[in-house]
Order: C-alpha cells, then structure tokens, then sequence
C-alpha cells in the first residue's frame, strides 16, 4: 500500500475541490448545508478515525491555535461555534479556485508528507497564498487520511538596516560620573 506522488496529487486536487464546493455550498443554501458538506470532507480526507490529527490552521491563535480534534477542524473551515469564537470559516470565503505548488514531498511506505505553496482565489478576483505541509497516511483500506496538516501565512521580513560607525552615538554621561567596564 504505498502511496505515489499522483495519489499526492489527487489528495491536494480534491482538497481544493472540496474547499470551493464548501463555498458555493455556503453561498447558495447556507450555512447549515456547508456545516453538512464540510463535515463529509472531513471524514472522507483526514484522519481522525485513526486518531488526532497534527492540523495548525492558518488563521488560528491563543489557545486554541491547534486543532487535534474534528470538532475544532470543522469550526475552522465553516465557524460558527461558540467554543471557536475567533473562527470566521475559512471555507465560506468564496473561494473558487485553488492551485498548489510543490517545493518537496517524502514518501515511506504507507506514510508521506508534502509541502509546498498553495494559492486560493476568490469570487473577486482576491488572491491568499500560503505556505502549508500535509502529512498522509494510508488507512485499513487503502485509503490516504491527512494527518497532519500545517498552513500559515508567508513571513514577510522587514528591510534590514546594517549599523555603521557614523550610526553609533555615545551615550551622554553627568560631569563627574564614573564608568567601569
């Protein structure tokens, strides 16, 4: 039962799949029908059958940051939980089209882990990328599980100022005082 780079591939493909399917679903019959959708999605592509799953949303904090739980996962994609209060849906957002693109992958057996970019695109024309990590495994079945799931937000560093002589200043000493070094 080892997984192949294609299966990887499909695994992303329907992920995207199922995150716009949520947000039409959202748009056109309410929350209640994507809350269904999205709980499907949950059960069809990750792990929590198998156990708790490593999932660190992109637009999660504080204490519940982390999302080892299917109730926490279905709050941060459709909200609307009162025990995830910060969780607007990340799956309502309109989105209709996702791409990812692959920096590296590892394949073990029945186990792998990819990362890479993964670009969303909205109703509008809006555009959000991220950086993210999946892990998979397969299950009795045959069937890839996400069981580890990270996505955050790209770093954006600041310009760095290099420091010169000119630049330092020496510090104002009282008439009188003594310095030791």
């Amino acid at each position: 039962m080892c997984i192949t780079r294609d299966e990887l591939a499909q695994a992303r493909k329907a992920w995207g799949d199922a995150l716009i399917a949520i947000s039409k679903t959202y748009e056109t019959k309410g929350i209640g029908a994507a809350r269904a959708l999205a709980n499907e999605v949950l059960d069809d592509a990750y792990g929590y059958a198998l156990g708790d799953v490593l999932f660190k949303p992109t637009l999660a904090s504080g204490e519940k940051t982390f999302r080892p739980t299917k109730e926490g996962a279905l709050a941060y994609f459709v909200g609307h939980d009162e025990n995830f209060p910060l969780d607007a849906g990340f799956g309502l957002k309109g989105w209709r089209k996702v791409v990812s693109q692959t920096s590296a992958s590892f394949i073990e057996g029945d186990v792998a882990m990819w990362m890479g970019w993964v670009t969303f695109t909205d109703k509008d024309g809006g555009v959000t990328k991220v950086d993210k990590s999946w892990g998979y495994k397969k299950d009795a079945e045959g069937t890839l599980r996400i069981v580890q799931h990270h996505s955050s937000l790209p770093y954006q560093p600041q310009p760095v100022r290099h420091h010169v002589e000119a630049d330092i200043q020496p510090s104002p000493r009282r008439s009188g005082q003594v310095v030791q070094a």
